[in-house]
């Protein structure tokens, strides 16, 4: 499995995105969120956001993907789980996320968007975010019995 991660700026047009119905998108996973569309989504990132003015690239942006055999026979619900322990191995088991499930290609895989400030203001550290988010995909497939980027 391969993880990818960067901190973005454009959090509205990246759950846009994420949430294209051509694609497929369906969501996967929400935690702390409420709203059931792009914009209200994008306003409850924006009031946990305003609590820190001095982070602007104030989203967290991921891509999980499983290997194409794995891809294929991964339940909505088994990604949902996927999702949620990527997150928490992450330490953003605290963080308003929201993750969709794109099958428009050859792989079967997720995008994810988690605030990247807390509930108390504060920015999470994205110092090695790319190489972080790699290792937490291993080890959940490795949870999960899922195959590892190692293993292909």
């Amino acid at each position: 499995m391969i993880g990818k991660g960067r901190s973005i700026a454009n959090t509205g047009a990246s759950i846009a995105y994420g949430w294209n119905k051509e694609k497929d998108a369906e969501i996967i996973h929400s935690q702390y969120l409420a709203g059931n569309d792009v914009g209200r989504i994008t306003e409850e990132f924006k009031i946990i956001q305003d609590q820190n003015v001095r982070c602007h690239k104030n989203t967290l942006s991921f891509i999980i993907s499983p290997t194409p055999g794995d891809g294929r026979n991964l339940t909505k619900e088994q990604l949902g789980e996927l999702t949620q322990r990527f997150l928490k191995e992450m330490n953003l088991g605290n963080h308003q996320a929201i993750a969709f499930v794109h099958r428009d290609k050859a792989h079967t895989h997720v995008h994810a968007y988690v605030n990247r400030i807390g509930f108390d203001g504060k920015a999470y550290n994205d110092s090695f975010i790319g190489k972080r988010s790699q290792l937490a995909a291993e080890n959940v497939a490795k949870e999960m019995g899922l195959t590892t980027v190692r293993e292909v």
